[in-house]
């Protein structure tokens, strides 16, 4: 836990000098003496530890894809920092049983973005399903900022809205219904924490926007 503190003190170090101050909304909304699923659209490769960084004095776990472990100075740095390994090609039961025992019995909350892919809009139900096992709330939130990272030296642009707490009745079969309801509530809400930033933003996939940006 020491070490997951002395990172975030680094983190926070590099990205003030890099990026500027990050505007924070809502950090009320979060709750303060449970875990929780911190669920948000997936905009850039750094927003997980914007959102740690956010919501701390929370310390989190979160999926990271099985290639970063292969290098062990990384993956030693990595699974400090919380993260745990997923196999994108051969998903196990794993992924499910690692968080939930965590979000139960531990002292860390979760990290996850329900898309899976920043250049992947649709919501996927994992995140929903593991609120559900857990027992834990889903606090939704949103980055607007850099998804580019020529971008990050702009500096005093990010913004990072919480929403609140999201709670799967657990009274409710976990089925394509209560998937769709609960999926449809979760969009909702990153659309309303989006406009509360900024009614005109709108989000442009980094590869579409590089693209772009090289015509």
């Amino acid at each position: 836990m020491k070490f997951y503190d002395f990172l975030r003190g680094i983190a926070v170090g590099l990205i003030w000098s890099i990026n500027g101050r990050i505007k924070y909304m809502n950090r009320d909304r979060i709750p303060v003496n449970d875990n929780y699923v911190l669920v948000g659209p997936h905009r850039s490769w750094w927003d997980p530890i914007w959102y740690a960084i956010a919501a701390y004095p929370k310390h989190f776990i979160f999926m990271a894809k099985i290639e970063l472990f292969k290098f062990r100075p990384l993956a030693w740095l990595i699974t400090s920092a919380g993260a745990f390994p997923v196999d994108r090609k051969n998903v196990s039961p794993s992924v499910i049983k690692i968080p939930v025992r965590e979000l139960k019995t531990g002292q860390r909350s979760l990290i996850m973005f329900p898309s899976g892919s920043r250049h992947d809009k649709d919501l996927k139900s994992g995140s929903l399903l593991i609120a559900r096992m857990s027992g834990k709330a889903i606090v939704p939130a949103v980055y607007q900022g850099p998804v580019l990272f020529r971008q990050l030296f702009k500096r005093n642009n990010t913004t990072i809205n919480f929403g609140e707490p999201i709670v799967f009745d657990k009274s409710e079969k976990f089925n394509a219904e209560s998937i769709a309801k609960y999926t449809k509530k979760m969009q909702d809400a990153f659309d309303q924490l989006d406009r509360e930033i900024d009614p005109d933003w709108q989000y442009v996939d980094p590869k579409e926007q590089s693209s772009s940006e090289k015509k």
